[in-house]
C-alpha cells in the first residue's frame, strides 16, 4: 500500500512510485490510500487494484476505521509518502511486514525503515519524484519513474468537442495567492497569443469566478471558453494532453501536464523550481522574474498575501518570457 493523503498535485507525483513498483513487480497487488476528494484522479488506474479513502471531515473517527481495514489486509509493505502524524500512526499500526516512511514523520521511530527526507537546493535540486523514490530504492533501484495519469476513453470523448481548433490551456488559479499569476497579467498574456489559438480556462469550481474575470477582460473573449468546474480531474488531464501549450502556475495542473507528458510553461511567482516540484514534461519551460529579488522565495508553499506588499515576483514577469518558444 502507498499512502499520500496530501493535495492533488502530491498525489499525481506519487503515481511515479506506482509506475516504478509495477515495472519491477508486474504481478504485485498495489493499493493506494488518499484523502476524500482526490479519488477521481486514480479512478480506473490500471496498476492500482484498490483505492482507500480517508475522510478528513471525520478525521480521527475515519482514521480508526482505516487502521482496522489496513490491518486486515496484512500488507507486505506499507510505503507512507505523507509526513504528518495521522498517517504515521496508521503506518505504525498497520501490521505490515515492512513499514517505510520519511524520518520527518512524528511516528517514524516506529517504522521498520525510516528514510531521511532530503531537500535539494539551487545548486543541486532534488525533484519530489526523486525524493519519493528513496522510499522504494531498496525494492527497485535509485532512478525515479515519471508520474502518470490514465484518463478513460469516456474522458477523451467528452473533451473532444473542444479540440476541433488548435488550443492552449490556461490554469490561472492556485490555492496560494503568492503562487498565482495575477488576473491582469493573464489577460495581458492571452491577448498576445496568436489569433488562431483558442484558449481553454481550466480549474475547479472555486476558480470559475477568477476565470470569468479573465475571460471578460480579454479583447478576444469570443475565442476563450471558461471550463472551470465543468470537467473532472481526468478530463482536464485529457484536455491538457493535446494542447499546443499549457500555461500554469506552480500548482496541480503543472503536475497533470507532467503526468500526461503535455507541453507546459510553468510560471513561478513566490516559489522556485529548486524546491523539487518543477515540470517533468519533455517539452517544458519555467518562467520567473528576471529581477534579483532578495525576498524570493518567501516560502515553500506560498502565502495568502505578499509579505512585502509589492508582489514584484509576479508583476515583473514579462509576457514575452512566457510566450518564448510557443
Amino acid at each position: 500500500m502507498i499512502i499520500q493523503t496530501a493535495f492533488i498535485g502530491d498525489v499525481v507525483l506519487a503515481t511515479a512510485v506506482v509506475e516504478k513498483l509495477r515495472s519491477f513487480y508486474p504481478s504485485v497487488s498495489i493499493h493506494f490510500l488518499l484523502r476524500k476528494g482526490n479519488e477521481g484522479l486514480l479512478a480506473g488506474h490500471p496498476h492500482i487494484s484498490r483505492l482507500m479513502v480517508w475522510d478528513k471531515s471525520r478525521k480521527y473517527l475515519d482514521l480508526f476505521r482505516l487502521i482496522g481495514e489496513v490491518r486486515a489486509e496484512k500488507y507486505d509493505h506499507v510505503i507512507n509518502i505523507q509526513r504528518f502524524a495521522a498517517m504515521g500512526l496508521l503506518t505504525a499500526l498497520s501490521g505490515a511486514a515492512e513499514t517505510v516512511g520519511f524520518d520527518k514523520n512524528p511516528f517514524s521511530i516506529f517504522f521498520t525503515r525510516p528514510v531521511t527526507h532530503l531537500l535539494g537546493g539551487s545548486g543541486k535540486p532534488l525533484h519530489e519524484t526523486d525524493r519519493n523514490q528513496l522510499l522504494i530504492a531498496h525494492l527497485t533501484d535509485d532512478r525515479a519513474a515519471k508520474p502518470r495519469l490514465y484518463p478513460s476513453e469516456d474522458d477523451y470523448r467528452s473533451t473532444q468537442q473542444y479540440k476541433d481548433n488548435p488550443y492552449v490551456c490556461v490554469a490561472p488559479a492556485s490555492v496560494w495567492f503568492t503562487k498565482q499569476f495575477p488576473p491582469e497579467k493573464w489577460i495581458e498574456l492571452i491577448d498576445l497569443l496568436p489569433g488562431s489559438l483558442h484558449v481553454l480556462l481550466i480549474g475547479g469550481p472555486s476558480d470559475a469566478g477568477l476565470a470569468e474575470k479573465i475571460r471578460e477582460g480579454c479583447s478576444s473573449a469570443h475565442r476563450i471558453i471558461n471550463l472551470c468546474g465543468k470537467l473532472s480531474l481526468l478530463q482536464s488531464a485529457a484536455l491538457q494532453r493535446d494542447a499546443v501549450r499549457n500555461f500554469v502556475n506552480d500548482s496541480a495542473p503543472m503536475h497533470f501536464a507532467s503526468a500526461m507528458n503535455a507541453p507546459v510553461t510553468a510560471i513561478y511567482c513566490s516559489t522556485v523550481p529548486s524546491f523539487g516540484y518543477g515540470p517533468l514534461s519533455d517539452k517544458s519551460a519555467v518562467v520567473q522574474t528576471l529581477e534579483p529579488l532578495a525576498c524570493k522565495p518567501c516560502g515553500i508553499h506560498g502565502h495568502k498575501a505578499c509579505p512585502e506588499g509589492h508582489f514584484k515576483c509576479a508583476y515583473t514577469i514579462l509576457p514575452e518570457q512566457i510566450l518564448q518558444g510557443l
